[in-house]
């Protein structure tokens, strides 16, 4: 019976909210950092190739299950990108990594873009072993447009500019709650837990 899958990120806002999410199946999540485990390579330009190699780098190195989640934005005045370079964003306009500086460096190179559609993704993969030839993979996918401003206190990265329409806000201005319910995280977690119950704890 697996009651233990390393986490393959030490990123604390995902690991919230995957433990939240992942609490009913009984199963406690480690991230990857408290077994001195380092941050795995993500040379890959897809979202999914990315979680398998850092799924397969965490299940390697404890011996454990793993579980990855790799997420971005894809803005379609932008062809999709950022994408897997989310993260850095920020980076490619000359600002330092982080949540803020991206929000900043998007909303600058927004300007003048009348077409704002955005989708956050998130694709989870969970492996047994690092050679399980039958990965678990669950993909998520919130669909709104990017705010002219950041609003709201709740969430991180790109939560204070993603509107969601149907839910009148941005996902910063969401009880954690209502955006774990709607999140593309949610949505893959959800998937996710349903998949781990079938091939796994059958």
């Amino acid at each position: 019976m697996i009651s233990k899958i390393v986490l393959a990120s030490n990123n604390p806002g995902k690991l919230a909210e995957l433990r939240a999410m992942l609490a009913p199946l009984g199963i406690e999540l480690v991230p990857q950092g408290e077994l001195g485990i380092p941050e795995a390579e993500e040379p890959h330009r897809t979202f999914v190739e990315n979680a398998l190699a850092k799924a397969r780098h965490a299940a390697r190195a404890s011996g454990l299950p793993a579980i990855a989640d790799d997420a971005g934005l894809c803005v379609a005045a932008f062809g999709g990108l950022p994408g897997v370079d989310t993260a850095f964003y920020a980076t490619q306009f000359g600002y330092p990594k982080g949540d803020a500086n991206n929000v900043k460096a998007l909303l600058e190179q927004l300007r003048g873009h009348e077409d704002r559609r955005a989708a956050l993704v998130s694709t989870l993969v969970a492996l047994r072993t690092p050679d399980d030839p039958e990965p678990l993979i669950a993909v998520g996918r919130a669909a709104g447009e990017i705010a002219p401003a950041p609003v709201g206190e709740h969430g991180f990265g790109f939560d204070p500019v993603m509107y969601i329409p149907e839910l009148g806000g941005t996902f910063a201005q969401l009880p954690p709650e209502v955006k774990n319910a709607n999140s593309h995280r949610g949505q893959a977690a959800r998937r996710m837990m349903e998949l781990i119950r079938e091939s796994w704890l059958r």
